[in-house]
């Protein structure tokens, strides 16, 4: 079906094929691998244990605490807390010094630290023919059995909302990552600002992630990551089979984020989106997360709502109704072209 596959995340219709022939077997998994299921949950008798791994592929800089964000950030959206971590760290031949080494690990358990999370263990090694760091890391989490909230959760009726706004990881990233080539842009106070997205807004959701459920009956939850928020829309439309429809013109998104975007030819809506969190809740809850979220220093805005129908996702702006294209890779990948 394909020849070489594009930079990101597998094309949906092999990820599919992949997710059919998974085998399992133990009756105690709650939630296996799915599109728009970002964590396992597996039933440990009084409670949950909820499971994610990701890696880190864009990011030389802070790579290590990336790491523990973003692994933590799927198991929030699950109303559980992250708990342990493991990393597997793989290092570039003929590049690898023990300072970087000490650097990383430094990262690593500066952020469990920060978060509350052990650190248990994982394998470090230098490889052949890389030519930058790359973490793989798995988060374990644990969640009472009336607090679980997952992407199949989203019903007809509920409000989408939107935390922070779009691209904020890849503001971070991109500024970190090419500050040359955006320094005429942004100037020096404007590429420091940008760089500073990775803390401010940040692209953690834990915090957020807890303040929504304590403020409203909260649905779903989504941590918008390769793709952005029009993968993410997509794949939570896919886990609660429904249809979504969302006002493109009401989604945040910064004003330096949109300069970077520029410069690198991206649409923020299809651009890696860590520190948002898209979330679904009941109608009438929907403004009360809002102004707690608010509150707590998060902007956040209803942008959409769950409806009857097949999986599709529409764009409501205008008041005219059109299909919100899927997008086939995360629109990051063209600035490392």
């Amino acid at each position: 079906m394909y020849s070489l596959l594009p930079l990101g995340k597998l094309p949906v219709e092999l990820l599919e094929q992949l997710i059919n022939n998974a085998p399992v077997t133990d009756d105690r998994v709650i939630l296996g691998p799915g599109i728009g299921l970002d964590c396992a949950i597996i039933d440990m008798g009084e409670h949950y244990q909820v499971i994610k791994s990701d890696p880190i592929t864009f990011v030389t800089g802070e790579i290590g605490w990336y790491a523990v964000q973003v692994n933590a950030n799927d198991i929030a959206t699950t109303g559980a807390l992250p708990r342990w971590f493991t990393a597997t760290v793989l290092l570039p031949e003929k590049r690898t010094t023990a300072d970087l080494v000490l650097q990383i690990s430094r990262q690593l358990f500066d952020a469990c630290r920060d978060l509350g999370i052990s650190f248990i263990g994982g394998h470090t090694e230098i490889t052949y023919n890389l030519d930058r760091p790359i973490i793989a890391g798995t988060m374990i989490g644990e969640v009472q059995k009336d607090s679980l909230i997952t992407p199949r959760g989203a019903s007809a009726g509920d409000a989408v909302l939107l935390c922070k706004g779009l691209a904020i990881e890849a503001t971070a990233i991109l500024a970190r990552e090419f500050p040359d080539r955006l320094l005429p842009v942004l100037g020096e106070s404007g590429l420091q600002e940008a760089a500073n997205y990775l803390y401010r807004p940040g692209i953690s959701v834990l915090r957020d992630a807890r303040t929504a459920i304590a403020a409203g009956r909260v649905t779903a939850m989504h941590d918008p990551t390769e793709g952005g928020l029009g993968a993410a829309l997509w794949e939570l439309a896919e886990a609660c089979e429904h249809t979504i429809e969302v006002d493109s013109a009401a989604i945040p998104v910064s004003q330096i984020t949109q300069k970077i975007c520029a410069v690198f030819d991206l649409n923020p809506l299809n651009t890696i989106s860590s520190g948002a969190l898209l979330i679904t809740a009941k109608s009438n809850d929907a403004r009360q997360v809002c102004s707690a979220l608010q509150a707590s220093g998060s902007p956040c805005t209803i942008i959409g709502k769950v409806q009857k129908g097949p999986v599709m996702v529409w764009d409501t702006s205008g008041g005219e109704r059109s299909l919100l294209p899927r997008p086939i890779r995360d629109d990051i990948t063209k600035a490392y072209e």
